[in-house]
């Protein structure tokens, strides 16, 4: 969902990528009940399957802007705005529109493996079939606003070539069962390949699914020739459920 800009330096070289077993801890789930994190772990995955499920039948609109602000420490002053609608075609199919790009990035290279973390990794949703993908290992309870959340640390077991996995921590309301909030980042880094670590905050939209609605990332990326300080904000608005209109003609044939 998200963010997590793949950045690509200006130059030329080559790589780099597990996790404890998961623990059986009972914690409290309110109302004097417990839960084993296997079965918050169950729960809020099938939340998250109902939710990407969902999500992927919403337009919105993303506005996502990347700022450079150093290198090596040098104060740079570059910007690149992109805004895009979420919509579907005639047939159905959901479709990405760039309507407004603006600005440009010179240390960095933007690409299309950019583009793709965007649109296409954030959100960042660990549905049942992306699970067992996943080690997971309960990390205690911390709260989020007002919510009173369990937290997991997330990492890939399995690193397979050409695809991308997140890495880093969820948070997950002790009520609902649902994800509000995820901290972490795609993996693999590359030497040439760097990701910011990002923060996803979700929403509650039409009083049932938790959707993104802000991300952002402030990191310095170390590069072998130098490091980029960089900082990236998504935002997601105006969600709607897509809903087709048909119209029935009835044909009199006349005899």
């Amino acid at each position: 969902m998200l963010l997590a800009l793949a950045i690509h330096a200006r130059a030329q070289s080559p790589t780099q990528a597990g996790p404890p077993a998961q623990d059986k801890p009972r914690v409290e789930a309110g109302e004097g009940k417990t839960l084993t994190s296997e079965e918050i772990i169950r729960a809020f995955s099938a939340k998250e399957s109902e939710f990407y499920e969902a999500w992927m039948q919403y337009t919105y609109h993303q506005n996502a802007d990347v700022r450079v602000l150093s290198v090596n420490g040098m104060p740079k002053h570059e910007e690149m705005q992109t805004a895009s609608d979420i919509v579907f075609k005639d047939d159905g199919t959901r479709d990405i529109q760039v309507v407004r790009r603006a600005g440009g990035l010179q240390s960095v290279v933007y690409t299309m493996e950019d583009e793709e973390v965007i649109n296409n990794l954030q959100p960042f949703a660990l549905t049942e079939k992306e699970l067992p993908q996943y080690d997971l290992t309960y990390q205690g309870k911390e709260k989020v606003d007002e919510l009173n959340c369990y937290v997991f640390s997330v990492k890939p077991k399995i690193i397979k070539s050409g695809k991308m996995y997140f890495e880093g921590k969820i948070w997950v309301d002790d009520q609902d069962l649902q994800v509000v909030r995820t901290v972490g980042k795609p993996v693999p880094q590359k030497k040439n390949t760097q990701f910011p670590e990002f923060e996803t905050i979700r929403q509650m939209i039409d009083k049932k699914y938790w959707f993104p609605v802000w991300t952002h990332a402030e990191s310095q990326l170390h590069f072998p020739a130098e490091t980029v300080h960089i900082d990236e904000t998504i935002t997601y608005a105006d969600y709607k459920l897509f809903t087709s209109n048909s119209t029935i003609k009835y044909i009199i044939k006349k005899h």
